[in-house]
Order: C-alpha cells, then structure tokens, then sequence
C-alpha cells in the first residue's frame, strides 16, 4: 500500500515539472500582461482625447482673441486716418488763412506808410469854383512820383509799394525798377521784382507778369520770394490759357515747397484745373 502511494505522488510530481504544464504558466502570464497593456493603452487613448479636446478649446479661444484683436486695430486705424485727415484740412485752413493775413498785413502797412501830399506853403489857395486868382500862374498838372536823386532805399521802397497798394500799377513798377537798378543787391530786391510782377498780374498784363515771375525764379534763386513767384507764375499760365505749363508749374511749387503755404494754394489751383469746365 505504501508503495502504491508512494509510486502515485512520484507520477503526480513528474506530471507537475512536465513540459505541458510550464507551457501553460507561460501562456496565462502573456495574457495577464496582454490585458494589462490593453487596460493602459484605453488609458492612453482616454488621455488623448482629453489633450485633444482641450488643445481645440484652447485654439478656438485664441483665434477668437486673434479676431478680437484685428478688429480693435482696424478700428484704431481708422480713428488715426480718421484724425490724421482732420488734421491735415485744418493745417490746409491755417496756411491758407496765414497767406491772407499776410496779404492784408502787407497792404496795411502800405497803407500806413503812405502820407498824402500836402499842398507847399506857398502855393495860393484856390478859389470858390477852382479858377486861379488873378495874377497868378495856372498850376501845372502833378507829375509822376519818381524816385528822387539821393533818396534812401526805403524810401525808393516804400513810394513804390504805396503806388501798389493805391492801385497805381505804372507809378509802382517804375519805382520798383528803380530800386532794382540802384540797390540790386539788398534785400528787398526779390520782393521789388515780385511786385513788378503783381502789378503787370492786377492790370490785366498777364505774359509781362509772367516774365517777371520767372525773373524773381532766375535772378533771385533761394530767396522767400521764389514760392510765391512760382505760385503766381502758373496763374499767369493759367490767365494766359496755358493750362499745360500752369499744372507743371504748380506741381514744381509742391515737390519743391512741399511745406510752405503756397503749396497748399498751389493744390487747390490744381484741383480748380482739374475740374471739366462749365
């Protein structure tokens, strides 16, 4: 008995260490970890879709922010052409309205300067009905004021721009000539030429104004004179049907005096040209 026990746990111990039964432990220890790496990849899959979905909400904030944000700087873009335009209406307005100031000023002062002749002393004074007392010579008729020998170059200067101003274009060109041609070299020589200039443009004397323009341009280069004789030389084109030559010259008055005032004035003559007429 004893030994058919004994012979029974021999058998069961080598049916234990059998091939067949370690193949089966190997067997179930692969699916344990094959179920284990299926358990971590749903959890990897879970992970995903979770970075995911927050990836795309983080996306969709910025590219909200994103629009939000062009939108805020084509609104300030348009405040700031909005303002920049104003801005330049306005400084178009002030130099225009210091051109006219500067105008009047000067025709002020011209007017200010100008001291209307007193009769002489001894001059006889005329009578009821403006005949001569017996006895006495007929007076001559008044001639032209021209500059006097010796006389400063204020004087010369100031004569001439009051014959301006009173509207006495011949008597202001003469005593303008004559300041030129005595004093070529002082400082208000441009502005004498300029006037010439004006005077032959206000008695209807368009191609002589228009020569004396260019020779403010030619004889006086880089003087203050220059934009206003270019501004005024492409009116006398104008004046003179030119229209070609008067937008050339205009246009040189605002490439090259893109800061003065007569380019703002030199534009708006532009704009005028520009318009179909009536």
């Amino acid at each position: 008995m004893k030994t058919r026990i004994a012979m029974l746990v021999a058998v069961a111990a080598l049916m234990t260490g059998s091939p067949a039964g370690a193949a089966n432990r190997e067997h179930q220890v692969m699916m344990a970890e094959i179920r284990m790496l299926q358990e971590q990849t749903q959890q990897l899959q879970l992970m995903i879709s979770t970075l995911t979905d927050s990836v795309k909400q983080v996306t969709s904030k910025i590219d909200d922010q994103s629009a939000l944000t062009r939108k805020a700087f084509a609104d300030q873009k348009v405040l700031v052409d909005n303002v920049a335009e104003g801005v330049r209406v306005l400084r178009e307005k002030v130099d225009e309205t210091n051109v006219r100031i500067s105008s009047l000023t000067q025709e002020m002062e011209g007017l200010r300067i100008s001291v209307p002749t007193q009769p002489s002393p001894g001059a006889p004074p005329p009578t009821e009905g403006g005949t001569v007392p017996p006895g006495q010579p007929a007076p001559q008729p008044a001639a032209p004021a021209t500059p006097t020998a010796g006389a400063s170059p204020q004087e010369i200067y100031r004569q001439a721009y009051a014959d301006y101003t009173a509207g006495q274009w011949d008597l202001a060109i003469t005593g303008f000539q004559a300041y030129i041609k005595s004093f070529p070299k002082l400082q208000d020589a441009d502005d004498a030429q300029y006037y010439i200039g004006e005077s032959h443009f206000a008695a209807g004397r368009f191609k002589e104004a228009a020569a004396a323009y260019n020779d403010v341009i030619t004889t006086y280069p880089g003087t203050n004179a220059v934009p206003q004789a270019m501004y005024k030389l492409g009116l006398a084109y104008e004046r003179l049907g030119q229209s070609d030559r008067a937008r050339q010259t205009l246009e040189a008055v605002m490439k090259a005096y893109p800061d003065d005032a007569m380019a703002t004035l030199a534009k708006q003559a532009l704009d005028r040209l520009a318009k179909p007429k009536q």
